[in-house]
């Protein structure tokens, strides 16, 4: 039986900590600094800052924190460990660095499973919870919040539930405000976390708050999230995009959504007047990642980019009756947008969908509409893919709607030469050549780059910028390559998907041909045009 908690929600974010232990993530002092402004803003109660005393790094964030940040919504929580066996939490130097650290909440990682206590730590299990209730009534004492985090608690409570469970009695009758059950390898299911919360729950009886924090092992940690929440804990704990070890932490931004739109829970709380909360949520999940260097998860629930893409004809002409038949949520909730992916499966109801969401009403223009589908199938089955590429669709659209794409210059010629002197490890160079005209001239430009195609962007942009000196705020940010008939080896068409930025925003572009450099070449013209006219540039 579900029984959602009547106690205030409290949402516990650990980016900054259980996060960071990602492979390939490396947050400086800086990234740190910057991330916890978008957690406040996002409305999370917490912000676990890192282990001060056992991270320089995380010392200094604290020091810095105190003076940098303003925080309106969340409470920083420094991280930090039980006592040592055999001393005094008073005399434990590590968690004199949690005091030290100012932080006004302390999260206390502590064994729950007596096997850890015994083989980790190698002491007794009596000792293991002495330590737990000396540490947690001296930082009580020492005027601190504390959330125990009751490491490895489900696999310790199916080998010894009584051991875990007072474990458990231990941190709050030494005056923890929550014990957070740790689901620490990752290895649960739903049912399981359902069945011992619930035993918890009885046990600590209805007025101690009872969190989980949920790896993501087994595929499970939103899911055992949201059964840890229906059978009693009203303290969540997880990651921004669900980063951490391994495969990750429970997706906070998904736990937070689902609680919000499918419980009917009040769990972020944003200052009155400010701006924040739940339709924010995309808007931070991508800020987020540019931060970390690493690149946003499109299928991510809630905030990827193909959350709310459809492609199916079935389903687009669906969608344009009622979008809600083939949505769960309304994206704009979460700050996301429905797109509609072109592609061979689309039909007239998608084009006229992506029509409308490009800016352009086609429901009285059935001839551009049936021009625009046959000419999308006839481009896919050549090697085409616009969904990836909603640039260059637009493109494609305006040529129908107006008889030809925008004319902001007329390409002559191009070529590229590759050379390298010397043998194998000597750098080769590249060079490129592109003749065109543009503000009634012509234009004769020479570009060098890493590489041919490196070589070619330079030579069209210094080619354009006199006319055209928006130009010098694109950046190319994505280039991808795919071969679409590897049979035919070095012969093979090639397919190419870029992504440019102007710094306030970023599209797509494809372009397909019988070589690397002519495909390129197509999607490299078409980000300019597109680029241009978006900017609201005339041509010259």
């Amino acid at each position: 039986m579900s029984v959602l908690p009547t106690l205030p929600f409290q949402v516990y974010d650990t980016t900054l900590r259980d996060g960071a232990q990602q492979e390939g993530m490396n947050l400086s002092v800086a990234d740190k600094l910057a991330i916890a402004p978008l957690l406040d803003e996002l409305g999370v109660g917490f912000i676990e800052g890192g282990w001060p005393g056992a991270v320089p790094k995380d010392t200094e964030f604290f020091k810095r924190a105190a003076k940098e940040l303003d925080l309106r919504n969340a409470e920083l929580a420094a991280f930090g460990s039980t006592r040592k066996a055999g001393t005094r939490a008073v005399d434990d130097p590590q968690v004199r660095a949690l005091v030290d650290s100012e932080a006004p909440v302390v999260a206390l990682v502590a064994k729950h499973d007596l096997r850890h206590a015994e083989r980790a730590l190698r002491t007794t299990g009596v000792e293991n919870i002495a330590m737990i209730a000396d540490t947690v009534a001296f930082l009580v004492r020492e005027g601190r919040r504390v959330v125990v985090d009751a490491e490895h608690f489900f696999d310790g409570y199916r080998f010894d539930p009584a051991y875990s469970r007072a474990a458990v009695l231990a941190g709050f009758e030494a005056g923890a405000d929550v014990v957070a059950l740790c689901d620490t390898n990752g290895g649960m299911v739903p049912t399981w976390v359902s069945q011992i919360v619930h035993e918890i729950r009885d046990a600590v009886g209805p007025d101690a708050v009872l969190g989980i924090h949920a790896h993501n092992d087994s595929g499970c940690a939103v899911a055992n999230t949201l059964a840890a929440v229906e059978a009693g804990c009203s303290h969540v704990q997880g990651t921004v995009n669900g980063y951490g070890e391994r495969t990750g932490n429970a997706d906070l931004l998904s736990v937070v959504a689902n609680l919000e739109l499918k419980y009917g829970l009040q769990a972020l709380k944003v200052t009155g007047g400010l701006p924040g909360g739940l339709p924010e949520l995309t808007r931070i999940a991508h800020a987020i990642s540019a931060i970390t260097n690493i690149s946003p998860f499109a299928r991510s629930p809630y905030v990827g980019a193909s959350a709310f893409a459809h492609k199916a004809g079935i389903h687009a002409s669906a969608i344009r009756v009622d979008p809600d038949l083939y949505q769960h949520t309304d994206p704009s909730a979460v700050g996301n947008d429905m797109r509609m992916l072109i592609s061979d499966m689309a039909g007239r109801a998608s084009i006229e969908l992506k029509g409308r969401e490009l800016g352009f009403d086609l429901s009285d223009r059935p001839d551009v509409l049936g021009r625009v589908t046959d000419r999308v199938k006839d481009a896919e089955a050549n090697g085409y893919t616009y969904e990836a590429a909603d640039a260059s669709f637009e493109l494609l659209l305006l040529e129908e709607i107006d008889g030809r794409r925008p004319q902001y210059f007329r390409v002559e010629s191009w070529r590229a030469i590759v050379e390298r002197s010397g043998g194998r490890g000597t750098p080769a160079t590249a060079e490129a050549t592109v003749k065109l005209h543009a503000g009634g001239e012509r234009v004769v430009s020479t570009g060098e780059g890493n590489g041919p195609v490196n070589a070619l962007d330079h030579a069209l942009r210094q080619a354009l910028l006199r006319v055209y000196p928006e130009l010098a705020t694109f950046e190319l940010i994505d280039f991808k390559v795919r071969i679409l008939d590897s049979m035919h080896g070095t012969d093979a068409v090639t397919r190419v998907l870029i992504e440019m930025t102007d710094g306030q925003r970023s599209w797509s572009t494809v372009g397909v041909g019988p070589n690397l450099l002519e495909a390129s070449w197509e999607a490299l013209t078409d980000s300019a045009i597109w680029g241009l006219r978006s900017c609201g540039v005339t041509p010259r």
